[in-house]
């Protein structure tokens, strides 16, 4: 994509349809996502991001000092749920899209999702939500209207997605094919360190407490280190202890792997854990990181590393 073109999907349809899963499906793929946007700010919205006042990235300089063009403008993929929750503005809508289409430097689409009235019924009783276009209560009845208010906008999507048997994983398949070509969800993994002593990672879905080898702490050299220094890597992983739990982990970790992505996981947060979060378990982040990076979409932080060094200064 040029960098000069932002990407817009405008996504509507059917109350119950599914717009949720979709706009989450869209955010993981890196657009900027705005649930339930006013049909009349959208145009203003666009023209802000397309502005040449526009923010753009930070300057950057390449190895020979010379300071390389930022791209303009930092947000180019757009995606925004527009449905009947707008409804005082919805009448809007249908020009909103035809001026979109027209506009130059814009690559834009409407996505519509639909679902057969028995299957949109059953989902408003599951969730005992009433429908925002039944007056008197009545699910089909606000199901009759909705669909008729929006046959003519449905007839001018370029992609039209039926989710009547489609699970919310089979939904996000769709969408990830239908906007990237890809069949493959985006997954990236998230490897971090932490102390103990500062609280768990709220966010880490598998936790590995690094606290049974031994520390650096206790030795003055290495005391005031960290797992990222040569020395302090070398010291926790020169244990045998430390190489059984690593060959017993990455066992574990690189069948798994797959099965994440598999069942449509965007991000997969691996933490390791010791009591400062200055010495081992930064050392098995590091170690753990490297071994994967060359095979994953993968991150590398380091929460508390510094925490210690810090305090002392403050002090």
């Amino acid at each position: 994509m040029d960098n000069n073109t932002l990407d817009i999907v405008i996504i509507t349809g059917m109350s119950g349809a599914g717009k949720t899963v979709a706009i989450q499906s869209f955010e993981d793929m890196g657009y900027f996502t705005v649930d339930n946007m006013p049909p009349n700010l959208i145009t203003k919205f666009v023209e802000l991001l397309t502005a040449d006042s526009a923010p753009y990235d930070a300057v950057k300089f390449d190895e020979g000092d010379q300071a390389v063009e930022p791209k303009k403008p930092g947000i180019n993929k757009l995606a925004m749920v527009v449905d009947m929750r707008s409804r005082a503005f919805f009448d809007e809508l249908q020009d909103i899209v035809t001026e979109l289409s027209d506009r130059p430097h814009v690559n834009f689409k409407l996505l519509f999702l639909d679902a057969k009235d028995e299957e949109l019924v059953a989902r408003y009783k599951e969730t005992r939500r009433s429908h925002p276009l039944a007056v008197d209560g009545r699910v089909l009845d606000g199901i009759t209207i909705e669909r008729e208010i929006l046959s003519d906008l449905k007839n001018l999507a370029e992609v039209v997605i039926d989710t009547s048997e489609l699970t919310p994983r089979n939904l996000r398949a769709q969408i990830l094919q239908k906007f990237t070509g890809s069949t493959e969800s985006s997954f990236r993994i998230e490897v971090m360190s932490f102390g103990f002593k500062y609280g768990l990672p709220l966010d880490a879905d598998l936790v590995f407490d690094v606290r049974f080898l031994p520390n650096p702490h206790y030795i003055p050299e290495l005391r005031n280190k960290t797992g990222q220094d040569q020395d302090v890597y070398n010291y926790v992983m020169e244990h045998k202890e430390s190489e059984d739990f690593y060959s017993h982990l990455m066992a574990m970790l690189e069948p798994i792997l797959p099965a994440y992505q598999k069942e449509g996981k965007s991000v997969l947060n691996i933490a390791f854990g010791c009591t400062g979060g200055q010495h081992r378990s930064v050392a098995f982040a590091e170690r753990v990181s490297k071994a994967l990076k060359d095979n994953w979409h993968l991150n590398t932080s380091h929460r508390d590393k510094d925490r210690r060094k810090e305090t002392v200064n403050r002090s």
